[in-house]
């Protein structure tokens, strides 16, 4: 998530004296109504524009599953997650910038379009992106990120520019890595990783402040997010990620004739993925919202990046991997799958479960200690899953999130445990 970003958002200087659009939490921007407390303020709904932004991002995404199902190696692995880790911090930028700024005027919402032709050309590209379509993805991002600085200047002031900085350094080494091959382009997409993580230090300390506010205050304005509209925000990009498995279950499929045996497979992925979903969207939702309004603002962007950037990676990426296996397994269900298929249906599960149990631990959720054995044992069923047919793996897995959530049912309804939450 790149709460890291909005730094961005709040760098115009301030006039001495009492002026007009200063709030506790920092600078309104100008063609906004100040924000009124998080105790007194129901929440802004997500728009379906930015609903249609994450469409076209979530597209990223299945053109991931795309490039590792044409080659299920350890190295193809490691690339999706380079790639989904570049991505998925611009993405985070415009979630926090739409946060702050919404899209309700025409001009935002024409950038905001633009945003999304940005991460359409990204999407096209990354099948072929460490061959010949490199430098194609670099401008593509390239456009993402002028237009993420560009409106954020359109509200902030011309400051701004100093936080896009970074992010523009690092779509160029993205672009480089396009003129190059093997170990430089690998090196130079870690470089792009490298100047992102740059930007918390920019936004909390770099220049661009003339009017000499400290870094608490800075942390004060980057906390001064919609908590109602971040949490439903991610929430929606998670089901869109989540019909990505669901997608992939047809195209697994494909045109083999429907056998009740084959019912049974697409049943068992079906149950695995709203398995999935409920260990996620069953009480935590809810609970990560009361969680960011408990907290000061100086503290909330901190938790903001750690819950849905850093936490939400492997989330994503578990999602990516479990929709790769499955299209490369359900058309062989009563076959013995190799072990790239059998690592990317149990590392996907694993890699899921870990991300929730590290966004529980963030957001101070309980219990976590079960998620993250799960994860474990998800893990450990791919030695097995490559003695036995598809299916099998399929069904253990489904055993495995079924058996950890009735555990937690059970824990959370009993009115001792309830008494002493940390005992998690």
């Amino acid at each position: 998530m790149d709460a890291t970003r909005v730094g961005a958002a709040q760098s115009g200087p301030i006039p001495p004296g009492p002026t007009p659009g200063i709030t506790p939490s920092g600078i309104t921007p100008p063609d906004t109504a100040p924000p009124v407390p998080d105790d007194e303020e129901p929440g802004r709904r997500v728009t379906s524009l930015e609903l249609f932004f994450d469409l076209v991002f979530v597209f990223t995404l299945t053109q991931l599953t795309v490039l590792l199902a044409h080659n299920l190696s350890f190295a193809t692995a490691a690339r999706v997650a380079l790639i989904l880790v570049v991505l998925f911090w611009m993405y985070g930028a415009y979630a926090y910038l739409t946060n702050q700024v919404p899209p309700d005027r025409p001009s935002r919402r024409l950038l905001l379009m633009l945003g999304m032709a940005g991460f359409l050309v990204c999407a096209l590209a990354i099948p072929r992106v460490f061959d010949d379509t490199g430098v194609v993805f670099g401008l593509g991002f390239l456009l993402v990120v002028v237009v993420h600085t560009a409106l954020y200047t359109r509200s902030h002031g011309w400051d701004s520019v100093w936080y896009g900085a970074s992010n523009a350094l690092a779509a160029l080494s993205v672009t480089g890595a396009g003129l190059v091959d093997g170990f430089a382009a690998d090196g130079l997409w870690v470089l792009a990783l490298g100047l992102q993580f740059v930007t918390p230090f920019v936004a909390e300390h770099g220049p661009g402040r003339r009017d000499g506010r400290s870094a608490a205050a800075m942390r004060e304005q980057l906390g001064s997010l919609d908590p109602a509209h971040f949490v439903e925000r991610h929430g929606l990009l998670l089901i869109i990620a989540f019909g990505e498995s669901v997608i992939s279950i047809g195209v697994g499929i494909g045109d083999l004739p429907l056998t009740p045996g084959l019912f049974c497979g697409a049943f068992l992925a079906l149950a695995l993925a709203v398995a999935m979903w409920w260990t996620y969207f069953v009480r935590d939702e809810e609970a990560a919202e009361a969680a960011f309004r408990a907290t000061p603002a100086p503290q909330r962007w901190r938790l903001a990046m750690n819950a849905y950037y850093y936490a939400f990676l492997p989330m994503l990426l578990g999602i990516a991997y479990l929709a790769a296996g499955l299209k490369k397994t359900l058309g062989h269900l009563d076959e013995h799958p190799h072990w790239g298929p059998a690592l990317a249906l149990a590392g996907g599960v694993a890699l899921f479960l870990a991300g929730d149990a590290a966004f529980r631990t963030a957001m101070g959720l309980r219990p976590v200690r079960h998620r993250a054995a799960t994860a474990l044992l998800a893990l450990a069923t791919a030695p097995a899953a490559v003695r036995l047919p598809v299916y099998a793996e399929l069904l253990l897995l489904v055993a495995v999130l079924v058996g950890m959530l009735a555990v937690e049912a059970r824990r959370c309804a009993s009115p001792a445990r309830a008494e002493h939450p940390a005992g998690a």
